[in-house]
C-alpha cells in the first residue's frame, strides 16, 4: 500500500490479506480488529499480524499473548 495513493476510506471494518512484510486490502475500510483484544486498529497504525493465521494484532504485547508468551514478572 502506498501512502500517496490513499483515498478517503469508509468508517467501516476493512478486509485485509496479510502477506510477508505487507498487506493487501481486499475490501476498503478504516480499520481492522485485533484478534486478541478486539480493539479497532486504524490501517495507518497496523504494524503487527500473523501471515499463517491471517490475524492482525494491536501491538507486540497482543501478538505475544496469541503466541502464548507470558509477560515476565
Amino acid at each position: 500500500m502506498n501512502r500517496y495513493d490513499r483515498q478517503p476510506q469508509p468508517a467501516e471494518e476493512a478486509v485485509v490479506e496479510y502477506l510477508d512484510g505487507e498487506y493487501r486490502v481486499r475490501k476498503p475500510g478504516a480499520y481492522v480488529r485485533c484478534a486478541v483484544t478486539g480493539e479497532p486498529i486504524p490501517l495507518e497504525d497496523l504494524r503487527y499480524w500473523n501471515v499463517d493465521l491471517q490475524e492482525p494484532y494491536s501491538g507486540p504485547h497482543a501478538k505475544l499473548m496469541r503466541l502464548g508468551v507470558k509477560k515476565p514478572d
